[in-house]
């Protein structure tokens, strides 16, 4: 088999490049993303993805989409719909290998069988709460189940009738037959069947019995000819029952379950339980609020698949955990979007300015490049006139030194047009707050103007009063507050997001089309959300300008 080098190396591809060399698998490599549908992915979820579907790709191999569909309790087809738009939209196809572990139900029945015939599982009367007390500590051995002894002959029946609906929820499972006093609690005789009456998604009524992910899963990948199984490091005690299952069912050419760190994002939390707290609790707007970490949410943020594909490989797969700053995935989707993202002027807070020496009644058309560092982009027209609007932040009255932007008797330069000095500040009588600035232009310093290299400290940037576009923006900040020692502790941020109803844009954006993105000239980059209408334009941002990760490397690196 030949390799394809798109994928930086790791330790799996060292196993695996092993694995080729002793021609084990028939020299082949056969992964998949197995998925749970109980929630939306989230980023970390995409690594994952990137590593399985990555792997398969470097090594001209197969990779597998399976849902691992056990627990119909928790499980929906909205949430097996947006696991496979998300996994299309990163960029990978399964092609026509998509299985669900529903589809083994009956084979998984069979083997189960065929465990209690070998004499390596028996059903166990013991409620929840008294297997658990029965288990043992991480320092003390486990006893054994009273109906740990069963024949054979009596452990088929109960299974059976367990399958047809005879007895209650919880009141009987089948579990493994291993051993009480293992130093790994996972293999103290585990569930492998538990009695549950509830609808599943595609089986419907058809089972009131259901498998164990840690049963389902390893016999999954077998029936699928699953080469190497790669999961997150929290399965790494799972291992030694993964292996027992396939060797007591005395299955060939067995897969290789290996470990790698899962994800840890600063100011993220990626417990799908916690993730759906937040959706059911209403603390944020669905799963796909742009202030999720799922990739939904990134996506309506306006992250680009590839930005996020650059981080996983950026970040790397080790085997021991460790946390990964947030600011390097968006470091990512600065540096993907700084050469594709269409340069545009917008005020988000709008401050009135009248040049009063400009003609009245006039609207001049000035030229702009739409992306300075891809001039492929070319240029647009925007229009300019006697009223302006800037930032507010844009202007003080009283300002303190090194302030370079405007303020009485001060000059500045407006992007694409002239230099101004403020004349005049204009304020209400009553409040005194700021209605309007004066000031005047200078005609010679626009663009090929005589003046035009005339050098003042501050360039701000602006619309045209007449011919602006009302806009809302919505500022997002983290989900959660940074002073949280554990996904456990994590404390949801209220001022996540700060929504903007009075911004104004330029009249190019009146057609813009939902997920198209932009960087606002001084502002960040900004996608247009999905709800957006010609009659009311909404914005993302995705983020700031400021890139404090890649200052920390420069700084690093000096």
């Amino acid at each position: 088999m030949t390799t394809n080098p798109g994928l930086t190396s790791n330790f799996i591809h060292d196993i695996i490049n092993e694995d080729l060399k002793n021609n084990k698998h028939d020299s082949r490599v056969h992964t998949r993303f197995p998925p749970e549908p109980n929630g939306y992915l989230h980023i970390g979820h995409a690594k994952s993805i990137c590593l399985n579907f990555g792997t398969a790709a470097k090594y001209e191999g197969l990779c597998n989409l399976r849902f691992d569909d056990t627990n119909p309790s928790k499980e929906d087809v909205e949430y097996v719909d947006s696991i496979k738009e998300d996994v299309k939209w990163l960029g990978f196809d399964w092609d026509d290998r998509m299985f669900y572990a529903s589809d083994y139900f009956a084979k998984l029945y069979e083997y189960a069988v065929q465990l209690i015939k070998s004499g390596k599982a028996y059903v166990c009367d013991l409620d929840a709460q008294s297997i658990r007390e029965y288990r043992g500590t991480l320092t003390e051995p486990g006893k054994e189940s009273p109906y740990r002894n069963r024949s054979v002959e009596e452990n088929l029946d109960l299974f059976e009738r367990m399958k047809q609906g005879k007895f209650a929820d919880g009141s009987r499972v089948l579990r493994a037959k291993i051993d009480m006093a293992s130093p790994n609690l996972n293999m103290r005789d585990p569930v492998l069947y538990r009695i549950l009456r509830a609808n599943h998604h595609r089986t419907g009524d058809a089972w009131c019995i259901y498998p164990m992910y840690d049963y389902a899963h390893p016999i999954s990948d077998a029936i699928e000819g699953i080469t190497h199984s790669i999961c997150t490091l929290e399965f790494e005690a799972h291992r030694p029952l993964y292996d027992w299952v396939l060797e007591a069912l005395e299955i060939e050419d067995r897969p290789q379950q290996i470990e790698f760190a899962r994800l840890n994002l600063t100011n993220t939390v990626m417990s799908k339980r916690h993730l759906r707290a937040l959706v059911e609790e209403g603390q944020v707007n669905g799963w796909d609020d742009p202030r999720m970490p799922t990739i939904s949410g990134l996506r309506r943020r306006g992250y680009t698949p590839e930005a996020i594909r650059d981080f996983c490989e950026r970040i790397g797969i080790a085997k021991s955990n460790s946390t990964v700053d947030v600011a390097l995935l968006e470091h990512c989707i600065r540096e993907d979007l700084n050469s594709r993202a269409a340069r545009v002027m917008a005020v988000l807070r709008p401050l009135k300015l009248v040049i009063t020496n400009y003609p009245e009644n006039t609207v001049e058309e000035l030229e702009a490049e739409n992306n300075p560092e891809n001039p492929d982009m070319g240029k647009r027209s925007i229009p300019f006139s006697r009223v302006i609007y800037i930032e507010q932040e844009d202007f003080m009255e009283n300002p303190p030194k090194k302030f370079f932007r405007l303020a009485p008797g001060q000059e500045v330069r407006l992007k694409h047009a002239y230099i101004i000095k403020c004349e005049q500040v204009i304020k209400d009588e009553i409040s005194g707050e700021i209605k309007e600035i004066h000031c005047t232009y200078d005609p010679d310093t626009k663009s090929g103007g005589i003046a035009s290299g005339r050098k003042v400290k501050g360039t701000l940037h602006w619309v045209c009063a007449d011919r602006a576009v009302d806009a809302e923006v919505h500022l997002y900040d983290y989900l959660f507050k940074d002073d949280a020692d554990s996904e456990e502790g994590a404390l949801f941020n209220p001022d996540s997001l700060e929504i903007l109803t009075a911004c104004k844009v330029e009249p190019g954006l009146l057609d813009t089309i939902a997920g198209t993105r932009y960087q606002f000239l001084r502002q960040g980059y900004f996608c247009t959300d999905l709800d957006s209408t010609r009659s009311k334009l909404i914005f993302n941002r995705i983020v700031g300008l400021r890139d404090s990760w890649a200052k920390n490397q420069n700084k690093s690196n000096g």
